[in-house]
């Protein structure tokens, strides 16, 4: 038995309705390292309801319980490990800037089915619809399925947004809490390799590493702050690739090049000088 990609390809993922309100997005902000210092008036806009706004990088949180759909998909229910997947890209596009509270009704398929040689490169795309029944966000979610490879067929796209050579024209710091894990998987993501040391050495790490998408939301916010002097509403679309881990506690060092009408970006740890997220960039909305 393999992967089917003929079967896989086009299959429906559930999705359904979510909600929330503005402590829930205020505890995203949180968990990506919103409100340092606290008394900042532009932090307070991320952790004071009175002013709040969103930062763009939230619309991967009412849609992630739609990737436990995989397991499921004809022609890969069965094909793989579960504990295996990889978390590659996340692909977000912003239709309209996404409210303080607010309700969507989501629903997603399988886009793309791709052999990788050892691995399987599955793109899950997840559409999500406010009240009124237009688009808000769209989600695409790349993972990789470790030992479910060699099936055959196209190896998928290659990989873009290649970050210039020159000196970037913005770079932020920012320093993640020992705790940051388990304030971050307060907004959905419960997975015990964030937060169990005994999973996270079954997975190979000594201790529990930072979520993906968190350290996707720190820089996110980076770029925000730094590239777009807060203006979360000219957010167009944020693609990045994972390329390695951050630890909870370190520095992520996001740097940033302006190319027409995007944002190229990549992150790394300061401590260690190890790559967190390549291929990455925002699009302005025009």
């Amino acid at each position: 038995m393999a992967i089917d990609p003929q079967k896989a390809l086009g299959a429906r993922i559930p999705g359904g309705e979510a909600r929330w309100t503005k402590d829930q997005v205020i505890l995203y902000h949180l968990g990506i390292g919103a409100g340092v210092p606290a008394t900042d008036p532009r932090e307070l806009t991320y952790t004071y309801e009175k002013s709040l706004k969103v930062i763009p990088s939230f619309g991967v949180i009412p849609v992630f319980g739609s990737l436990g759909g995989i397991a499921a998909v004809p022609g890969l229910a069965g094909e793989f490990n579960f504990a295996l997947l990889l978390h590659g890209e996340q692909d977000l596009e912003l239709k309209k800037t996404i409210p303080v509270e607010g309700k969507v009704t989501s629903a997603g398929k399988v886009v793309g089915v791709y052999d990788k040689g050892k691995a399987a490169l599955v793109i899950l795309e997840v559409e999500s619809k406010d009240e009124s029944g237009d688009v808000l966000f769209v989600n695409r979610f790349s993972l990789f399925l470790r030992g479910a490879g060699g099936f055959g067929g196209e190896s998928g796209p290659k990989a873009g947004n290649e970050a210039p050579t020159r000196k970037p024209d913005f770079e932020v710091e920012s320093k993640t809490l020992p705790q940051q894990a388990l304030l971050y998987r307060l907004s959905g993501d419960k997975n015990p390799l964030h937060a169990d040391p005994s999973i996270s050495k079954i997975g190979g790490f000594d201790v529990p590493i930072l979520h993906g998408l968190c350290s996707y939301g720190v820089v996110c916010k980076a770029v925000v702050d730094a590239a777009l002097e807060g203006a979360t509403e000219k957010v167009a679309r944020y693609q990045a690739r994972f390329a390695g881990v951050v630890f909870p506690g370190e520095t992520i060092v996001t740097s940033m090049w302006k190319e027409g009408n995007q944002i190229l970006v990549s992150a790394k740890t300061k401590e260690r000088n190890t790559p967190v997220i390549t291929n990455a960039a925002v699009t302005l909305r025009s």
